[in-house]
């Protein structure tokens, strides 16, 4: 028992550092210059470890990319207060979801941009977090009595929004600026749910 779990948490350990060393080696040469001997270098791993783990690049991207995207999730539930009203709620989870992507400005070019560059695959990891964001939307949004509840539909085109102001950011050089993207999220959730009163 005690051995099961010692090499359950090195297993764990190990994974999260080659997701470090991905993450490091990403924001150094991007995607596609990116080796696994770059990606163990940076985690301190053996190439056996990684293969361990991941049966290859793109799969250790992804769960770079789905790891990053449940902690800022996690940072958007954590932001709320339910004892106050919902419009409340979500300026403050978009304010923590921003400063949560400018502590990292690396991270989210790999997360907005470079998982992109998986085709498919990345499209489809990329719906999945979509998918799960917009859940929470819905959740904190139709919970509100006496609205008319967000259709999924609006709530998956906020998301998208929210994903092309970063990406704006991203791409024309202003990843400093991240935290001022929540004043213009905000005003978009508020222009599309203000009519369901």
């Amino acid at each position: 028992m005690t051995q099961t779990l010692a090499d359950n948490e090195s297993f764990t350990r190990h994974r999260h550092r080659l997701l470090e060393g991905m993450a490091h080696a990403v924001a150094e040469k991007g995607y596609a210059e990116t080796t696994i001997a770059d990606i163990v270098r940076a985690a301190a791993v053996s190439r056996r470890t990684f293969y361990e783990h991941f049966a290859t690049k793109s799969a250790c991207l992804i769960a770079l990319y789905e790891a990053a995207s449940h902690g800022a999730l996690k940072v958007l539930r954590d932001a709320l207060g339910p004892d106050r009203d919902w419009q409340d709620q979500v300026e403050q989870a978009m304010v923590a979801y921003f400063e949560c992507l400018a502590r990292n400005p690396a991270l989210v070019r790999t997360l907005f941009i470079e998982i992109l560059g998986l085709g498919a695959e990345g499209l489809a990891a990329r719906r999945r977090v979509n998918d799960e964001i917009v859940d929470f939307m819905l959740l904190v949004i139709n919970r509100s009595r006496g609205r008319r509840p967000l259709p999924r539909e609006m709530a998956m085109a906020i998301v998208g929004g929210v994903n092309e102001l970063v990406l704006n950011a991203i791409e024309t050089g202003q990843v400093e600026r991240l935290r001022e993207l929540a004043i213009p999220a905000v005003q978009l959730i508020r222009a599309v749910t203000q009519d369901r009163a």
